[in-house]
């Protein structure tokens, strides 16, 4: 007796059928059928070009290809475990239904290329839906930055109030970041468009194929340049699983300060009822669920990251089973960054400023000391010696538990002879933030103008 396995040629027994059940993929690589069925049909029509297939033959794989893409995508399709993975699922299928034409799609090539092959394709596709929602999110966050360019709010280090800022400062540098996502998945994305269907099992194929022709079909810019490589790397992979890493880490921090301000302690913000949930036992409860899962999920993008890394590390050439194991990590990586992206973008238009909050929030923690050593700075008092005079009234402040501002000029003289009438001006919050009128600085001038230009920025591809 042979085994029944499409590869069963020189097998003289069934697989085991624990062993069936643990190697089989088709339970979460049928996500790329579309995509095996794009190579399939460049593969074909490849074959034809060379002579290998006839153009009777392309046709019926062709017309049997889309038919089978249609009722996967009409969840028509019935997949068998015992044929492994989507590869052999499509193919035995298609053979089943146009004959001996079926048979011969698989000339002068392996399931090796064909899987990184298909992976490319959904790769790129996912990077490019990405890129969308990233973009989609830098919207919403431009827009609620409008809305608040002028609006002060203490700015933070180790968590202490540090200066004020704008609102609109502080949330355009989640711009910058997300902007910088953009191009980490762009340049990543120029390395995944690159063809390796061709090279077969490692070795290429005896077959006279055209790969510049199949890379053309499927719109990736050129064939790779060594079949060995083209089939046991995935790096590709584990690049795009790192931009998404970052993409998560930096969703994770907007989360982090979003947990922070909706809190009793800060009142910075109220986020829409709609993105938050209660409590089942305490009904006056308002909990920012969805930014702390976001937060939470994050940690796994990272973990699979991770996973992938150390999925290759042992790898010797050429291909490997082990690389089976790349899929559910970038699944779920794709997943759960577009979904977050997605429930991002929707939640920030939702979120509302309290500015007379934030504004006092502002004044508090000695915000303005910088602007008074500033002050110094330019009455010719060394910068060293300033931040001494201003750490000695900050210090008589905290004494009398009042702030900087709140010190008459009398008691700030006797820190240094050069402050005058015109020091309380300076510190003040917006002779604090317009005084930061610079490329990148905080002042609402300033805020403006890199509101325009991050909509240009946006607008244009990373």
């Amino acid at each position: 007796m042979t085994s029944k396995k499409p590869w069963g040629g020189r097998f003289h027994q069934d697989t085991n059928a624990l062993v069936e059940a643990f190697t089989e993929s088709i339970s979460f690589d049928h996500r790329l059928s579309h995509y095996d069925i794009q190579g399939s049909i460049a593969h074909a029509r490849m074959l034809e070009k060379v002579a290998v297939l006839t153009s009777e033959e392309a046709n019926a794989i062709e017309k049997g290809l889309r038919k089978i893409d249609q009722e996967i995508s009409n969840g028509d399709f019935e997949w068998s475990s015992q044929l492994e993975d989507v590869h052999m699922n499509i193919e035995a299928e298609l053979t089943k239904r146009i004959g001996e034409a079926g048979k011969k799609l698989h000339t002068g090539r392996s399931r090796n290329d064909q899987v990184a092959t298909d992976l490319r394709l959904y790769l790129r596709d996912v990077c490019d839906e990405t890129d969308k929602l990233l973009t989609d999110l830098q919207t919403a966050i431009i827009k609620l930055a409008k809305q608040h360019a002028a609006d002060v709010v203490p700015g933070y280090t180790h968590l202490q109030v540090a200066q004020p800022i704008t609102i609109g400062h502080h949330l355009l540098a989640w711009v910058e970041m997300l902007q910088r996502d953009r191009e980490r998945l762009s340049d990543a994305r120029k390395r995944i468009n690159i063809m390796p269907l061709g090279a077969a099992a490692l070795a290429g194929t005896s077959f006279p194929i055209d790969r510049e022709f199949c890379a053309q079909q499927l719109g990736f810019t050129r064939p790779t340049r060594n079949s060995i490589d083209s089939v046991s790397d995935r790096d590709f992979v584990i690049e795009y699983a790192n931009a998404c890493s970052l993409i998560a880490m930096h969703l994770s921090r907007f989360s982090e300060e979003l947990v922070l301000w909706a809190s009793e302690s800060y009142k910075f913000i109220e986020i829409g009822d709609a993105f938050c949930t209660g409590s089942s036992i305490m009904p006056q409860k308002k909990n920012p669920d969805i930014a702390e899962l976001v937060r939470g999920k994050s940690g796994s993008v990272i973990g699979h990251l991770v996973s992938l890394l150390v999925l290759m590390k042992g790898q010797p050439l050429a291909y490997n089973r082990d690389n089976q194991e790349d899929k559910i990590p970038v699944f779920s990586i794709t997943d759960t960054v577009t979904q977050s992206l997605a429930v991002f973008a929707a939640m920030v238009p939702e979120i509302k400023f309290d500015v007379v909050r934030t504004r006092e929030a502002a004044a508090k923690g000695y915000a303005t000391a910088t602007d008074l050593a500033d002050y110094l700075v330019r009455k010719n008092v060394p910068f060293r010696d300033a931040h001494e005079v201003v750490g000695k009234a900050v210090s008589s402040a905290i004494e009398k538990s009042c702030d900087l501002t709140e010190l008459s000029l009398t008691e700030l003289q006797e820190f240094s002879a050069v402050i005058e009438q015109d020091v309380f001006a300076a510190m003040t919050l917006e002779g604090s933030v317009n005084a930061r009128s610079h490329i990148g600085g905080t002042a609402p001038a300033r805020v403006l103008e890199a509101l325009t230009e991050a909509e240009k920025m946006i607008a244009e591809p990373a």
